[in-house]
């Protein structure tokens, strides 16, 4: 007679190992020095976290005047809300803020439908082309009856997003040309992208805008002025193009050369090599990198402070130079902050998921 075979029922592993006490248990309480470094960490959060939450929302003022902040125990973010339109906008004529409204919400839809790749076709860059059309003229004006706004009068957010913008936009076509250009057999081209790139790497941001805004005008001829905020824009093309220009290079430099070879194998020509095969691939695997100095290009509007192009931080800071609101410095950066926090972040995420849909680093 066979003998019933007896199943033993299924054992769950213990509780203290699985799960989110099992996590707590194997990183935060697993030896004797981890654990006193998270209770110290958890009483440095408990003695910030509650007053700073205390003084950021339940004892601060949002829509108040400035002399009732003064009395105020919390924040005083009245300090954004009753000079928003200022810090957004600039010296922009006020009834007419409208216009620059209209340009960022333009970008904002634009940038949306580029988040998805299946966007990514002809009618998206017609798009792109409209839009960009569209943005500089209800910020200019001068057509369709819209009263002429000169760019001196620009600031705020629209300021920041369009340099930022064209600077990427146009910078990165450019690097790729000055990385080509460097690894180029022709030694008249290669010698003047080594030098054009090593130089402007050399210098800081800040000297390039005080060239293009001091020394430039002295080399122009006399009665041939060109803008300041052009001025800026180049500097910030000719910084940025240079730093991806060597992103670039180490992606080409990365590429096996099998797939040169293969390439030049089926006829290909240097023109076809490079877009068919060649960038595709290098420029796939350098992603990271060029989005960190794309969201740097981004952080480095704010220096045209120097210059005094009202950018963001710009009106900020002529806001915090009134008398009534001095001393509420803390809330207007906080909230700076926040703004370019959400964009970079959205860069970086943006960046991670392209990476992931396009399967570099495989």
């Amino acid at each position: 007679m066979a003998e019933s075979t007896v199943y033993e029922p299924d054992l769950k592993p213990p509780v203290s190992r699985v799960g989110v006490i099992g996590w707590i248990r194997g990183n935060l309480f697993n030896g004797f020095l981890n654990s006193l470094l998270t209770i110290l960490v958890l009483y440095g959060l408990w003695k910030v976290i509650p007053p700073l939450f205390e003084w950021a929302f339940v004892d601060s003022l949002w829509f108040s005047s400035a002399e009732e902040c003064k009395l105020a125990d919390g924040a005083c973010w009245s300090v954004v809300s009753q000079n928003i339109r200022f810090i957004m906008f600039g010296f922009y004529p006020y009834e007419l803020h409208w216009r620059p409204l209209s340009s960022v919400m333009i970008l904002l839809v634009l940038l949306g439908l580029t988040w998805n790749r299946n966007h990514w076709k002809k009618p998206l860059g017609v798009a792109w082309v409209v839009g960009a059309v569209a943005m500089g003229i209800l910020m200019r004006g001068g057509i369709f009856g819209l009263e002429v706004v000169e760019s001196t009068e620009w600031g705020g957010l629209p300021l920041t997003f369009f340099l930022a913008a064209v600077a990427m936009v146009v910078a990165y076509p450019v690097g790729v040309l000055l990385a080509l250009g460097r690894q180029s057999r022709m030694p008249l081209i290669k010698t003047i992208c080594v030098v054009y790139i090593e130089v402007i790497r050399g210098v800081p941001l800040i000297t390039l805008l005080f060239m293009s805004v001091m020394m430039f005008p002295l080399f122009m001829p006399e009665g041939v002025t060109i803008n300041k905020l052009i001025r800026a824009q180049g500097a910030l093309i000719m910084f940025t193009s240079a730093y991806i220009a060597e992103v670039v290079r180490g992606g080409l430099q990365g590429m096996n050369k099998g797939q040169y070879e293969a390439a030049e194998s089926l006829g290909l020509g240097y023109y076809h090599m490079m877009r068919l095969v060649i960038l595709p691939q290098a420029l796939k695997i350098v992603i990271p990198p060029t989005v960190s100095i794309l969201i740097v290009a981004f952080k480095d509007t704010s220096l045209l402070v120097i210059i005094a192009l009202y950018d963001l931080l710009k009106t900020t800071e002529s806001v915090l130079a009134q008398p009534k609101w001095m001393g509420f410095s803390g809330e207007a950066y906080l909230f700076l902050a926040l703004i370019y926090f959400i964009c970079c972040f959205a860069m970086s995420h943006y960046s991670r998921k392209l990476e992931s849909e396009l399967g570099a680093g495989r």
